[in-house]
């Protein structure tokens, strides 16, 4: 069995990770395509992290721009996120990964209110920890939150899953000339305005030295590869 390069990481997924095939919502066979993921590094041991967005059922910035209150969307967004990560924690406790859900809003019917140190000693006990409603706050976006988190509870890489393999120099959907980089500075991509995450994101991880990995989660095995220290996808890093 490969030994892992990390003991405790954290996994920031996309909502738009959980629509699969669709063109909106959860899709069954994409939550328990990534909680397999999950469990095969969960089976080595690893202490992992997760937080989910909401895209697939709402976006903030999306009703904001027609109207809506900025801080009214985003809070419906936050909402979104738990809706997404009790379902990601059915999938996982399914294939026998014990897993606990974490709230930035107090919602006791339904999940933990946020405590670092209850969720640092799940992560010892060898649970997994998801992390809902991003900050809590409106106008940080979940890629902030999973940076703070990571942070906070002490993981030693952020790893950001999206639908492509890494960063690009130019959008890889629109330019088909687009290069793909190994690894790239803080600063370069806040320089260059790279849209993997956000700026404030980005900062937040320069400031405390938090190595990022952009990697492509829909190839099977990728996350346990990015985990064993094998070179997929971009790593962001200090000058």
């Amino acid at each position: 069995m490969p030994s892992p390069k990390y003991k405790r990481i954290l996994v920031k997924l996309s909502g738009e990770a959980l629509i699969g095939d669709q063109s909106f919502g959860i899709s069954p066979d994409m939550i328990n395509y990534i909680a397999g993921e999950i469990r095969s590094v969960y089976d080595l041991g690893v202490q992992i992290a997760m937080v989910v967005g909401g895209g697939n059922i709402f976006r903030g910035v999306a009703a904001s721009s027609y109207g809506m209150d900025r801080s009214s969307a985003d809070h419906i967004g936050m909402l979104a996120t738990v809706i997404n990560s009790i379902a990601l924690q059915d999938a996982l406790e399914k294939r026998g990964v014990q897993t606990r859900v974490q709230t930035a809003i107090e919602m006791c019917a339904v999940a933990e209110p946020y405590i670092l140190r209850r969720a640092v000693r799940h992560l010892e006990k060898g649970r997994a920890v998801i992390f809902a409603a991003g900050t809590g706050n409106p106008y940080f976006t979940t890629d902030t939150a999973a940076a703070l988190r990571a942070q906070e509870t002490g993981a030693e890489v952020l790893l950001k899953a999206t639908k492509v393999d890494g960063i690009y120099d130019a959008d890889p959907m629109v330019d088909p000339d687009a290069n793909k980089v190994d690894d790239v500075t803080y600063l370069e991509v806040l320089k260059q305005q790279l849209k993997v995450m956000d700026s404030t994101a980005v900062s937040l991880a320069m400031d405390n030295k938090l190595p990022v990995i952009v990697f492509n989660l829909k190839e099977k095995g990728n996350l346990r590869r990015v985990v064993c220290g094998e070179n997929v996808g971009t790593r962001i890093r200090e000058a």
